[in-house]
């Protein structure tokens, strides 16, 4: 939801803050001097934690609440001294209405007094207009004594056109019926500011001359606050003016009880706003009950916006909705009875509400547990933690109900979602529960459709048999809320006779193709067609595909066709042309094999348009084959090339769509304008619409999946992967014309009408949003004067008044065609508290814009309007029929089915092709939501502190090995990383690092030293040392061995340290393996073998190789973690080579730095360290004899 209640305390700050630091219009911006005075800001809140009440555990939770209370109210008065001598007013800021007239308000009371009131209602569920909820927010602020006569109301708020400003002389407790008393000014969307004049005459004619000027400056600030700061209500009751004594003295002006909202989606530009006026510094006040600092994004804290009284969140609500704050998917849970024994998981903002209908309409409102929604493809762990959220809020009370529970995971026909994989994580968590489940007699019921959905399902199924629980299963075949009457009746409606829970089999279209197989059972309902189409439609409908001058040819080329004049109802034709704004290349995809498979003589998407980099042409699939497209990094440089184009579809950001469609619409070409984001800013979208009408260009959305013509054009991600277009036959046109708010419901409406009828003739999503681009009405009049067009339907919802144009409309007679009509979210009566469906706009906020009343409107209006949604398609069924009787629509047979062109990596996903991997990875996972190190997931890594040795072991070893092991490979690495500047390594780290190269460059020369002569004698001495014990040579044979040879024995001899000067880095090594290995039997063979070399000279002891060589094998072969067949394996491959190389990259990385901070300048080796032992000068010269040369040449 956009537009969220804030609470009074936050609304209050915002108005101290920015009242007289807005932005004005300029008429108001000249004046030096306000002629009002703002009241001194003296307001408290204070926030209690009830939590502490809620600790079952703790049996004296009540009296630590209650020094929590005393501790916390002391606080405020040690922050707030003038508590302590003004006279005060108390009351809930817990967006509780009316709270005089309940008797939530405290007057003239000190703060003694105060205290008490507090302290006797904090922690106290109380009931308000039959909501119950638990007091702990309450604001303390000044008593301001004044007249009734001063006491005035007023009212800001946004409708369509603009904002409304509602102000009647009449305020406080008893205003009344503020519509029909209050004076009222609208301001337009295309004007910034209500003029002086304007306010004067239209709001202030009953008030005194004399508090005239105050109240048109008040006004205009509090206007431009409202403004500035995307409020979208703000209510204040009563605005006190106080009397002035004399002509000079400014009349004092005061907000005593006000209500607001804001839109949420604005925050990413006013938040910083709402953020200062909160900070600490402009408030000094205490904000709430925690004390800790916290470092902001902006300065001050975020805002906050409260749920509903009565609905404060859950400890599990919040987890959801932290858990959607940090994905681009979409999660929402309420919590609407946690005894109830019906719960749902369902897929769908529109989906979400059709659900609660179907229940609250067989009479199971009070036993609906949940409101919720999964959508937006989320990943596979983050459908687990919303499944499991759920399923332990279904399962945790310990005593069964006796009539078991029912699971209804639910969903509409996905657009992109791969139901499979979501599915998985579903599976993952009802696996978790299994034995709850069974306790609890749970009965699960499924439906959903959309990419491999026939996957998922067949794993759900399998599922009920692993694990023992009841798991019935329906697809796309079944209506979408047909499982609902299976589940709480234990029968079908008798509405849907395809309700039958699908075979095993999976049924894929696109594997049907392929395989040249058809798995669809049942017989396929006739399909009809009507004749009444213009020629345009029928050439579109039966050309042939391009041709291709040679079939070997890999690439397809177009060339722009000139396009013909389309009426003014037409928004799209198989000519249609469109740029897509934003790099997206899966949505350009789907638009081209829509194209491909409907026979389009050129792609729909011209181009795209990128502004973050430079033109060029990017590669898409034409069927089979390949064509280019162009990318532009600017709009004028696409117009120029393509001036046929005349639809942009706009894939910016919420933050950037206002920007870049202006920029867009100053093009005349550019008709029509898809605007695909959610969350703009409902100011910014209702600039976009009214500048859109001034120019004539027809918007769908913000917030919207799009639409599509079958047979013609479809934007984005409209209609779904390939096998729903081609089950729900968007391939060819039908007859039946749709418009829906809901872009995922739309899917369901393309799959009930292609069911039901010959199919959609063209089908829009206008969004969820409060203020999309164009209306019910708009579309459906296009509708309507469509000749080929014969049967409309309208899927509208809860909230807005939309529908009441269609109303009009029908009584007019405007609209004459038949109109079958239903407004989704009837079962919002039946909830207590306020609750936020799916979209934006689906929150009723009067009762003309509830469901039943739009429904009854619509019908009274003439439109057929079905008893329940589950009824719409017999509706739809019988005009259609009735049409058909009447040769309205004339049936002809179906045409073959279009084969489709499947992309590789789907058909992968699919399971449909294989093929071997490039690359074969044993040791990291980095596919799922957490990095995994051989099986151990990264946060793990952490919690169990193994260290860089266990991360090591992990990638190094593929397992964990036991902690002296780690702490040895750490050992190693500390007392391999540095061995003085003068090492061949180092010395070539500082020289190239002093030639001014890089650090990978001076890393590199240095590592590309190590060898048997550097620091990479580990792997030698490893081998020789292990070889001659496996021999069973006696130490003295293996060194006499050797020497027979003329080799060195790798690992001993040291040019510094000696016997009587032991490198003091081996003692280390030798004394931890002796201390923590359980065996050293090749230390033991290696120390033998140094008595005896020492004995000929005393530098040939065992150096820092040998020691960790002969150490890290026994620790390979004894420590019980490896094979022996593993150990000789790891010796080989150069692991322990690995280890010096990884230790000493930190000196280098050292050394490196330190002539990097030292700034010094390149090293040129000096002559008297080098012998040049070349020729003398004499006989080191060639000299040629002239008389040769010319002899030569001669």
């Amino acid at each position: 939801m956009s537009a969220k209640a804030i609470r009074e305390y936050d609304g209050k700050l915002l108005l101290a803050y920015w009242l007289l630091r807005s932005s004005l219009s300029s008429e108001v911006s000249t004046e030096k001097v306000a002629r009002f005075s703002p009241p001194i800001l003296k307001v408290a809140q204070v926030i209690f934690d009830t939590s502490i009440l809620a600790n079952v555990t703790n049996n004296c939770s009540q009296i630590e609440f209650n020094n929590h209370v005393n501790q916390t109210l002391n606080v405020l008065e040690s922050i707030n001294p003038w508590l302590l001598t003004d006279k005060l007013v108390v009351k809930p800021d817990q967006l509780i209405k009316r709270r005089g007239k309940s008797g939530l308000l405290l007057l003239n009371a000190d703060w003694q007094q105060v205290k008490e009131w507090i302290i006797e209602r904090a922690g106290k569920e109380i009931k308000v207009d039959n909501v119950n909820g638990v007091l702990k927010s309450f604001l303390v602020e000044p008593f301001i004594p004044h007249p009734s006569h001063t006491e005035y109301y007023i009212n800001i708020n946004s409708v369509r056109d603009g904002d409304y400003i509602l102000f009647t002389h009449e305020g406080g407790i008893e205003v009344g019926d503020v519509d029909a008393k209050a004076l009222k000014l609208l301001v337009p969307v295309d004007q910034d500011y209500p003029s002086s004049q304007e306010i004067k005459e239209k709001l202030l004619v009953n008030v005194p001359e004399a508090k005239k000027d105050a109240l048109i400056h008040f006004i205009s600030r509090l206007y431009a606050v409202f403004v500035d700061l995307h409020f979208t209500y703000l209510e204040i009751n009563p605005l006190v003016v106080l009397d002035t004594v004399s002509d000079d003295e400014t009349p004092v002006i005061y907000y005593l009880d006000l209500a607001a909202k804001l839109d949420q989606t604005a925050e990413f530009e006013a938040g910083p706003k709402w953020a200062i006026a909160r900070a600490s510094q402009n408030t000094g006040i205490f904000v709430g009950h925690e004390t800790t600092t916290k470092t902001h994004a902006d300065q001050g804290p975020p805002m906050e916006f409260p749920a509903p009284f009565g609905r404060e969140l859950t400890k599990e609500e919040a987890n959801i909705q932290e858990l959607d704050a940090k994905t681009g998917a979409s999660l929402k849970l309420t919590v609407l009875n946690k005894d109830g024994r019906i719960w749902t998981m369902v897929a769908g903002g529109g989906a979400s509400v059709v659900y609660s209908d179907a229940i609250a309409a067989l009479g199971f409102a009070h036993e609906l547990a949940n409101y919720g929604e999964y959508s937006g493809a989320p990943t596979e762990t983050q459908t687990y933690e919303y499944a499991k959220t759920i399923l332990d809020l279904m399962t945790r009370n310990p005593i069964p109900h006796p009539e078991g529970k029912v699971l209804i995971i639910g969903g509409g026909i996905a657009n992109f979602t791969n139901v499979a994989v979501t599915f998985k994580g579903l599976i993952r968590a009802l696996h978790e529960f299994k034995q709850l489940l069974i306790s609890h007699k749970v009965k699960i019921f499924v439906r959903r459709g959309g990419p491999n959905y026939q996957e998922g399902l067949k794993a759900m199924r399998q599922l009920g048999d692993d694990i023992g629980v009841e798991i019935q299963v329906f697809g796309p075949e079944t209506h979408i809320t047909e499982i609902v009457p299976l589940a709480l009746l234990g029968k079908g409606s008798g509405l849907d006779n395809n309700a039958s829970s699908q075979d095993s089999r999976s049924v894929n279209s696109f594997q049907d193709q392929i395989l040249g197989t058809n798995s669809v059972t049942g017989k396929k309902p006739a399909i009809i067609e009507n004749n009444y189409q213009d020629e345009e439609t029928k050439e579109s409908y039966s050309r042939p595909v391009t041709p291709i001058a040679n079939p070997r040819e890999r690439m397809t080329y177009f060339e722009n066709l000139k396009t013909h004049e389309r009426p003014w109802y037409t928004a799209f034709t198989s000519e249609t042309r469109a740029f897509v704004f934003g790099m997206q290349p899966r949505a350009i995809q789907g638009m081209l094999d829509f194209d491909y498979i409907c026979k389009r003589k050129v792609p729909s998407v011209a181009a795209m348009i990128y502004p973050f980099g430079g033109n060029h042409v990017q590669k898409f699939y034409w069927g089979t084959k390949e064509t280019l497209l162009h990318v532009f990094n600017n709009f004028e440089d696409a117009i120029s090339k393509f001036q046929e184009v005349d639809t942009v579809v706009n894939f910016a950001s919420s933050r950037s769509v206002y920007d870049s469609t202006l920029e867009f619409m100053k093009y005349k070409q550019i008709k029509t304008i898809s605007i695909i984001a959610e969350g703009v800013p409902e100011r910014y979208a209702r600039k976009i619409l009214h500048e859109a009408k001034k120019r004539e260009v027809l918007i769908i959305g913000p917030a919207t999946v799009g639409g599509i013509k079958p047979g013609c054009f479809k934007i984005g991600n409209t209609g779904g992967m390939m096998d729903n277009i081609i089950s729900s036959k968007l391939y060819r046109p039908g007859s039946v014309s749709y418009v829906s708010k809901s872009g995922g419901m739309s899917n369901e409406l393309n799959n009930i009408i292609s069911r039901k009828t010959d199919g959609v003739y063209e089908g829009i999503a206008i969004g969820g949003d409060r203020y999309p681009g164009s209306t019910f009405i708009d579309h459906l009049l296009r509708f309507e004067n469509d000749l080929n067009c014969k049967v409309l339907v309208l899927l509208g919802e809860v909230g807005g008044i939309e529908e009441y144009q269609v109303c009009n409309a029908l009584r007019d007679g405007r609209i004459k065609k038949p109109l079958i009509a239903w407004c989704i979210g009837t079962c919002a009566k039946m909830f207590a508290t306020e609750v936020q469906f799916g979209h934006a706009g689906a929150l009723a906020q009067s009762d003309l814009e509830t469901a039943d009343a739009k429904n009854k409107a619509l019908k009274d209006a003439g439109a057929i309007v079905p008893e329940t949604f589950e009824k719409l398609p017999l509706a739809l069924h019988e005009t259609y029929q009735k049409l058909v009787s009447e040769r309205i629509i004339v049936p002809t047979s179906e045409p073959e089915i279009p084969k489709v062109p499947i992309d590789y990596s789907w058909a992968q996903e699919l399971g449909l092709v294989r093929k071997p991997a490039s690359f074969v990875s044993t040791i990291c996972d980095d596919r799922g939501q957490e990095l995994m190190y051989a099986g151990m997931r990264i946060s793990d890594v952490f919690k169990e502190s193994i260290g860089i040795g266990g991360v090591l072991s992990l990638l190094w070893f593929k397992r964990r090995l036991p902690e002296y092991a780690c702490k040895f490979i750490e050992m190693i690495l500390m007392l391999t990383a540095d061995h003085g500047p003068a090492v061949s390594g180092a010395h070539n780290t500082i020289v190239t690092a002093r030639a001014g190269k890089d650090l990978i460059s001076s890393l590199c020369s240095g590592l590309l030293t190590i060898g048997d002569r550097f620091g990479g004698a580990l792997d030698g001495a490893a081998e020789q040392f292990t070889s001659a014990y496996d021999k069973s040579l006696t130490p003295r044979e293996f060194v006499n061995s050797m020497r027979r040879q003329n080799k060195l024995i790798l690992g001993i001899g040291h040019k510094i340290k000696s016997r009587n000067n032991p490198d003091f880095r081996v003692e280390i090594i030798k004394n931890f393996a002796i201390t923590n290995f359980p065996s050293t039997k090749l230390l033991d063979y290696a120390l033998a073998v140094e008595e005896i070399t020492t004995a000929k000279k005393d530098s040939l002891i065992l150096n820092l190789d040998g020691a960790i060589a002969v150490c890290f094998v026994d620790l390979l072969r004894e420590s019980g973690a490896f094979t022996r067949e593993e150990a000789e394996e790891y010796i080989k491959i150069g692991a322990l080579n690995g280890l010096f190389v990884l230790g000493r990259s930190i000196g280098f990385t050292g050394h490196y730095l330190d002539q990097k901070r030292l700034k010094q300048g390149l090293y040129r080796h000096p002559w008297d360290d080098i012998s040049y032992l070349v020729p003398g000068v004499e006989t080191g010269r060639t000299f040629v004899n002239p008389d040769e040369v010319e002899k030569k040449s001669a």
